[in-house]
């Protein structure tokens, strides 16, 4: 479970905090394989069916979502920061298209930390937006809760390696 999500009443930031029961190079390494990422990216009941990465500042991810009903979701960005196992800056950009409908997520980037404490890792997000509209909007649009359900599927899969 996340342990807290804060939106900055100044920027358009939204954060989340939790804390995995792995060591952090493995936690890191989960966002950093397509191997990986296809057994536990996504809320409760989305599969990964394609996933690309190209793990070098300037280069690029997708990965595709796909939700229960069949809809796939794209999804896309560009590296921007990796200092391995510490931290990952990437942007995220929804491709436009029917998935998403009249009203898909707003691009952001997001700065994923990951900090050892006694074989734990406590990972934080940072999603940054473009304004606090558009922050307000991805609230609304329940990213709290995928992102809980998405990080819970993370710790089961965890688990298991």
């Amino acid at each position: 479970m996340i342990t807290n999500v804060t939106a900055s009443t100044t920027e358009p930031l939204i954060t989340m905090t939790r804390t995995f029961d792995a060591p952090r190079e493995l936690v890191f390494e989960m966002w950093t394989k397509p191997e990986h990422i296809a057994n536990w990216f996504g809320p409760e009941g989305f599969t990964v069916p394609r996933c690309e990465i190209d793990l070098r500042v300037g280069g690029a991810w997708h990965i595709d979502m796909q939700g229960p009903d069949g809809t796939v979701y794209p999804n896309k960005g560009v590296y921007q920061e990796i200092v391995p196992p510490e931290k990952i800056v990437y942007t995220d950009v929804v491709d436009d298209g029917e998935a998403w409908g009249d009203t898909p997520p707003p691009s952001s980037e997001l700065t994923i930390l990951f900090e050892e404490e006694g074989g734990k890792t406590t990972m934080t997000t940072i999603t940054r937006l473009q304004s606090i509209a558009a922050r307000d909007a991805m609230l609304e649009m329940g990213a709290a809760a995928g992102w809980d359900e998405t990080l819970n599927k993370l710790a089961a899969y965890l688990a298991t390696v």
